[in-house]
């Protein structure tokens, strides 16, 4: 299982690593102090398990925890924290588990045996083949994490270290590369045209004939036209029987 913890006293985040190294296999794969900083790499990387103070900077863990709920696939969320009275707000978002400081190191090992359990038999129908694959993207806009259908996007783009996502009616941002955003969709769907583009085969309108035999594609529904470069004519008349 992968894991980061959020936690901003660093004392506290340094004893609950200990502990968790101590009683599982778990893997830290990062830890942050700002909740804002938290949501951003959740974006761009999955993980399993949520370690989750509430008293956090930027984002509090209770708002933090709501975004999370609404990804397609969820990740445990563990809250840890000093304050009782958070606890209705935790399980209506359906946390694992509310651990509160300071911590009881047979509370955390009870936890954890729990959380390695659940996701052994959460993980054990995926691999028999019986967990159908989820056509949801998360996608980022105003610091919020929006959960759309992929069958939703018209195509992406390119930009300096993120790429941007265009459905119908809104324009969203992925700190991914084009290509990492690529492998996170529907292969059968979704053709990478050009270096700095990939398209939903399902939105192209026309398809223009350009220079140099290559083609632009006029997309249903929006004024804009996606190039095909020269290096994909010869696979996209292949997909597309031209």
């Amino acid at each position: 299982m992968r894991a980061i913890i959020v936690e901003d006293e660093v004392l506290a985040r340094s004893e609950l690593a200990f502990l968790i190294g101590a009683h599982s296999d778990i893997v830290i794969t990062a830890e942050f102090e700002d909740g804002l900083d938290a949501l951003k790499f959740l974006q761009a990387e999955e993980i399993d398990v949520i370690f989750l103070d509430i008293n956090i900077p930027s984002i509090d863990g209770v708002l933090l925890a709501q975004n999370i709920s609404r990804f397609s696939v969820k990740p445990y969320i563990v809250f840890i924290t000093a304050y009782k009275e958070h606890a209705a707000d935790a399980f209506e978002i359906e946390a694992f588990d509310y651990i509160l400081k300071p911590y009881s190191e047979s509370r955390i090992k009870a936890m954890l045996n729990k959380l390695v359990a659940a996701f052994a038999a959460r993980s054990r129908p995926r691999e028999e083949g019986h967990l159908a694959v989820s056509n949801k993207v998360n996608l980022w806009k105003n610091e919020k994490i929006i959960v759309v259908d992929a069958d939703e996007i018209y195509y992406a783009s390119a930009q300096e270290k993120t790429t941007s996502v265009m459905t119908k009616g809104e324009e969203y941002s992925m700190a991914l590369s084009i290509s990492e955003f690529h492998s996170r969709l529907p292969q059968d769907s979704f053709f990478r045209c050009h270096r700095s583009y990939l398209v939903n085969l399902s939105k192209i309108k026309e398809i223009i004939p350009w220079f140099n035999n290559t083609y632009l594609l006029r997309l249903r529904d929006l004024d804009f036209e996606v190039p095909v470069s020269r290096s994909k004519v010869k696979e996209f008349r292949q997909i597309m029987r031209l």
